[in-house]
């Protein structure tokens, strides 16, 4: 054979191998299809897609850099003295039920307010509602406020910061688990107030609430009583005081039984106080 046909069949062979890789390499970067060149795949029927967006800097962008950034969460005001009334304008009124819940009381108290769809304010002991959390459970359902009123109902002014913060946080606990959320108001026990305890509910993102009318109902001085004194207290912004527990309550629940629609017919609107999540 001539050389040069040698360097000829030489040359076809080499090109052949070239051949052979190239349409490997097509084929795992599309369909070969024919002895031709390779081609990208047909679209599917429907809709034109896109073509793929080029890399960008707002594309590369952490999911957490999306939108405004978040505004800081307000805080809670240290005051110097508990608020005693509701402020806003109107015929509004403000009922509070202090240290239950207590599963004699508490339940009938709830019938009534649903009965006249009115809703109110409880502030709980703790060692009380980790007994009765379905009770909280039904408060917060029913649209009631749930307010923290210490774990075991001791003077605060005889307490150090530890203990104060201890009682607090303990019942704010239990609400949180019963109800979802932490407690936003709080109540001293006796109504006994110091600096430490506005402070310390304050950290706690919770604002001080008294009262403006004393139903003294803790005295059982009866039903009638009571309800005098809730009708001659009435008043735009008024905050009442009554139990629920500690005690035998039935003067409170049939007493309540009276003036709720009495204050109702005199146009009066019970409400609760809004704060905004902290």
């Amino acid at each position: 054979m001539k050389t040069d046909q040698l360097l000829t069949r030489r040359g076809a062979l080499l090109a052949g191998v070239a051949a052979v890789a190239a349409a490997g390499t097509a084929g795992v970067l599309g369909t070969v299809t024919g002895a031709g060149p390779a081609r990208p795949a047909a679209p599917a029927p429907g809709p034109q897609a896109r073509g793929a967006l080029a890399p960008s800097a707002y594309r590369l962008r952490p999911l957490t850099g999306y939108g405004p950034p978040a505004a800081a969460p307000a805080r809670t005001p240290v005051r110097k003295a508990p608020l005693l009334e509701m402020p806003g304008r109107g015929r509004a009124m403000v009922l509070t039920f202090d240290d239950g819940p207590d599963p004699r009381y508490t339940p009938d108290i709830l019938d009534t307010l649903a009965e006249y769809r009115v809703r109110a304010m409880f502030f709980v002991c703790g060692e009380m509602a980790v007994e009765h959390q379905d009770l909280l459970a039904r408060m917060a359902d029913d649209g009631h406020v749930v307010g923290n009123h210490t774990w075991s109902h001791p003077l605060l002014t005889r307490l150090g910061r530890g203990e104060i913060r201890a009682e607090m946080e303990r019942t704010g606990e239990v609400i949180d688990r019963a109800v979802g959320e932490p407690p936003r108001w709080f109540r001293a026990p006796y109504g006994a107030w110091n600096r430490a305890a506005f402070q310390l509910g304050a950290e706690l993102g919770m604002e001080p609430l008294a009262w403006t009318v004393d139903t003294l109902d803790w005295t059982t001085p009866g039903a009638g009583t009571i309800v005098e004194r809730v009708e001659d207290g009435a008043a735009p912004g008024v905050v009442v005081l009554s139990h629920d527990a500690g005690g035998d309550r039935s003067q409170s629940v049939r007493a309540l039984r009276s003036y709720l629609p009495s204050l109702l017919d005199s146009g009066y609107h019970l409400t609760v106080p809004r704060r905004r999540p902290a």
